[in-house]
């Protein structure tokens, strides 16, 4: 899945959704990632309080800047969501597991969203194997 530019069945609103979306969530997870690698005292005390061992933290940092990365690119990008994906269940599991206010438990899920979302806007290929069709026809 390659596409850089928008094709005829892709409309160019919605590509360009798309890679909003998608730019959206590269720079959040990134940013996130890097903080993560660089041990920043916020993301210490988070990891703490969440009982994510903190000689943990800078790896699962990499390993979201690598998935990220991997998504960024147009001819990985749907491995890349697959992964990501996958961090972000943890993340979410994570958060449900410590019995925190609603917004940590579902941010994920948002990040996760705007991921497969702006895939889907900008990517005609995925949208053929997955399908949404009008309910009146």
């Amino acid at each position: 899945m390659t596409s850089e530019t928008p094709t005829p069945d892709v409309a160019r609103g919605a590509f360009w959704t798309g890679r909003v979306l998608s730019g959206l969530a590269i720079v959040f997870l990134l940013l996130d990632g890097v903080m993560k690698i660089a041990r920043a005292q916020p993301v210490l005390e988070a990891s703490a309080e969440l009982q994510i061992p903190l000689r943990v933290v800078p790896g699962l940092g990499v390993v979201l800047v690598v998935a990220t990365l991997i998504y960024a690119l147009p001819r990985t990008s749907v491995l890349g969501a697959i992964l990501l994906t996958g961090y972000l269940g943890g993340a979410t599991w994570t958060h449900v597991r410590m019995g925190g206010p609603a917004f940590p438990v579902v941010f994920p899920s948002l990040i996760a969203a705007f991921v497969w979302g702006g895939l889907y806007l900008r990517e005609p290929r995925l949208r053929s194997l997955i399908p949404l069709r009008n309910p009146r026809g």
